[in-house]
């Protein structure tokens, strides 16, 4: 019977770094548990940066918390941090994840393995103690045999119960891992993927655009005046329009549209197998559905103003790398920024008048 498949990686390296991921994981769930957070990105983040000393003033600034008897919140955390961990923290998560990932998968097929060999172990085992049976009469050492074979046999069903349940809680971490990654590439706020998700999914729609000979476009958008908002009517205020703008580009997106919130108040959306124009186009309509709604304060029922919001658009497969293709799509919205604002406009254009400044 062939042996269980081998990890591609070396195991001197696995053996090396795993039981300090491990560590690592430890002090991060103490972290989390000591001081009653919810296991999010955002606060795995922080939890990073304590216990590794990556930002000693934050930790400094959560022993003066503690001491006073105040307890650790969201809110407080998204205070101090800026609603945000260092991208060196993220980074970092996200190996680990990776790492433990891929020795997940080599659990994973272990465990099948083994599971697969002392199922084919039994079933030949089961074959010799029948034909043993066959023979009404053994002899003495012929039984003795017969009734080891069956100790054996008993012995392999439990080791193949076992190998069952450790490949079903190993199918279980998996699961979670999962769930963790996923949670990672989110924004909590808007629930598009984040920052890290996009450039990924840019990176990949772009090889793949350039492979099929597919028009390609990136865009950035940015939502305009959001500190006027913020401070008139109060951050939840300003957040639920983030998440009105979100949601409003999320119908424009499809299995050919992919948008993200980018940090802040700035959101990236990728069009594929769209010429500039018809991209162009399906952005605007988003825009200006977005200016003309009327948003009221819920708390205080006062009016919040002109919403509106400001892009810039690029044909990607123009230029020469990723990097410029994005710089393109930035400096269009700031030529938007500057024309006035609540307009989209495409890279290599001029400016749009300061007429259109939004109200």
């Amino acid at each position: 019977m062939p042996p269980p498949p081998q990890s591609s990686r070396d195991p001197t390296a696995r053996e090396v770094w795993l039981p300090a991921k491990r560590r690592l994981l430890g002090r991060l769930a103490d972290f989390l548990i000591d001081h009653d957070l919810e296991i999010l990105p955002f606060t795995l983040g922080i939890a990073y940066d304590c216990v590794t000393g990556g930002n000693p003033q934050l930790g400094q600034k959560i022993l003066e918390r503690t001491e006073k008897g105040l307890p650790l919140t969201i809110k407080w955390l998204e205070d101090v941090c800026g609603a945000t961990t260092s991208n060196d923290s993220a980074q970092a998560i996200a190996t680990i994840i990776e790492q433990l990932d891929a020795s997940m998968g080599d659990v994973a097929r272990t465990m099948t393995g083994a599971r697969s060999a002392a199922c084919h172990y039994t079933a030949a085992l089961q074959d010799h103690v029948d034909a043993m049976r066959r023979f009404e009469r053994a002899d003495a050492p012929a039984a003795d045999l017969a009734r080891l074979t069956l100790t054996m046999l008993e012995r392999t069903r439990q080791i193949e119960q076992e190998l069952a349940r450790s490949e079903r809680r190993a199918a279980q971490l998996q699961a979670e891992l999962d769930e963790t990654r996923r949670q990672s590439e989110q924004d909590p706020l808007t629930g598009l993927p984040n920052r890290r998700a996009f450039d990924a999914l840019f990176e990949r729609e772009l090889r793949d655009a350039r492979a099929a000979g597919e028009p390609l476009c990136v865009a950035f958008c940015d939502v305009d005046n959001i500190r006027r908002i913020n401070d008139a009517h109060g951050h939840p205020t300003g957040d639920r329009v983030l998440k009105l703008v979100a949601q409003t580009l999320s119908r424009i997106s499809d299995s050919r549209c992919h948008v993200a919130r980018h940090g802040g108040e700035e959101f990236a959306l990728v069009f594929r197998g769209l010429a500039l124009p018809q991209a162009w186009a399906q952005l605007d309509a988003a825009r200006a559905e977005i200016a003309d709604r009327r948003l009221i304060n819920r708390i205080t029922e006062l009016p919040l103003g002109r919403v509106t919001l400001s892009g810039g658009i690029a044909d990607a497969l123009a230029h020469g790398t990723r990097a410029s293709a994005l710089k393109a799509a930035d400096d269009a919205l700031q030529l938007a920024k500057q024309g006035g604002c609540n307009c989209i406009v495409i890279a290599g254009d001029e400016p749009p008048e300061p007429r259109r400044k939004a109200a």
